[in-house]
């Protein structure tokens, strides 16, 4: 059974279900499945630009049900909105002899010292997720909440 992230679910969970409300009245019924949902916590492992205006951003840690897993992503602003930007990335991961990839893409917000990540997940085994969590610079990490998406 599928369902918006519920009232009583904690504080982090609760903040996402405002975010994942609108949503689902704005783009035809974006549920995310509470049965699913999984913390991602990552160290930046490193971030680099060559002009300026595109960042570079690896990171590695643990995602839950993937394990292990290394993320690259390359963020821009296009639109030239300040504080404000999108994404596209990798995801790689490996258990024994299985391998599964995710392609990511979504927007950024800068909130104070972080930055809000909003992403929406293409995995190699049919999944879509959608992550929305923090990236820390200073700290050099980064924390995702994730669930599965109809």
């Amino acid at each position: 059974s599928t369902h918006c992230i519920s009232s009583a679910a904690s504080d982090v969970y609760k903040r996402q279900t405002l975010l994942v409300m609108p949503m689902t009245a704005l783009a035809a019924g974006i549920e995310v499945d509470e049965k699913t949902l999984f913390q991602g916590n990552f160290t930046i492992d490193s971030m680099h630009t060559k002009d300026g205006r595109a960042y570079e951003l690896s990171a590695s840690g643990d995602a839950g049900p993937y394990g292990r897993v290394y993320l690259s992503y390359v963020l821009t602003n296009m639109q030239a909105v300040d504080g404000r930007g999108e994404f596209t990335g990798h995801a790689w991961t490996q258990s024994g002899e299985d391998v599964v990839t995710a392609t990511l893409q979504g927007i950024s917000v800068k909130e104070g010292s972080v930055y809000k990540l909003y992403s929406f997940d293409l995995v190699s085994n049919g999944v879509m997720n959608l992550a929305i969590g923090t990236v820390d610079m200073v700290a050099g990490t980064m924390s995702f909440k994730v669930g599965e998406i109809d």
